[in-house]
Formats: C-alpha cells, structure tokens, sequence
C-alpha cells in the first residue's frame, strides 16, 4: 500500500510542476549532442557514453545513439563508435562502408569493423574540452 501511495504522491508532484511551453527556453539533448559530436577533431574518434557523460548524462548512452541515428548533415556521426571503438553505426549509413571509408578518409584504420588503435585515436570531451 506504501509503493502505491508513492506512486500517486509522485503523479500529484509531476502535475504540479509547471513546465514551460518556450522551447527555446528549454534544453535540447540531441542538439548538444550535435555541438559536442561536431567538436570531434578529424583523424579523431569518440564513444556513445563518452557524450553522454559530458552532457552530464552517464547513463544515457543509448540516446546519444538515437541523437545520431537522425542527425544533420553537418555532424560528422561517423567519428562516434561504441566504448570498444566498434563501428555500430554503420547500418545507418548509406551504404553501410561510408562510416568506415569516411574514418579512413581521415586517417583512421579499421579493421573489421573496429577501429584500430581506438586509444590512440580516442577523444574524450570531459578531458579535452575542459
């Protein structure tokens, strides 16, 4: 019976929270993600959980995933790879080799779809952009 008067407790607090309807007032998680991931010098590699922990999310790696899922054009998605520097990514590319010929483009080897020397290459924008 306690859980369940949390629970309303809880729905009664949400809804009286006023949320403001401005968007311009109010933070953009995919759009942060966009400005961090177009900071990722070339040559240059990043993981999901290393933006997320940045944007002072750590556990929402999966959603920096979603965030560039659907990008803009201008945000280089193929410098970001998985915390093993695995190129999980790729099906989103069209074709699936662009995120690695890109990589390569810029002098980043792959190799089987993973990065080689991914601790080289790795950027860590807690570290680097503080």
């Amino acid at each position: 019976m306690l859980q369940v008067q949390q629970v309303n407790l809880a729905r009664s607090i949400i809804k009286a929270v006023p949320v403001k309807k401005d968007k311009a007032s109010q933070p953009n998680f995919f759009k942060d993600v966009y400005e961090v991931v177009k900071l990722i010098p070339k040559g240059r590699v990043t993981s999901y959980g290393a933006i997320a922990n940045y944007l002072g999310t750590k556990m929402s790696s999966r959603m920096v995933g979603w965030a560039m899922h659907g990008c803009p054009k201008d945000v280089p998605a193929h410098r970001v790879v998985n915390r093993n520097g695995l190129l999980t990514g790729k099906h989103h590319f069209k074709p699936p080799m662009m995120m690695q010929e890109l990589l390569e483009k810029e002098g980043v080897k792959v190799s089987k779809d993973k990065i080689v020397g991914f601790t080289d290459k790795y950027w860590d924008p807690s570290t680097e952009l503080l």
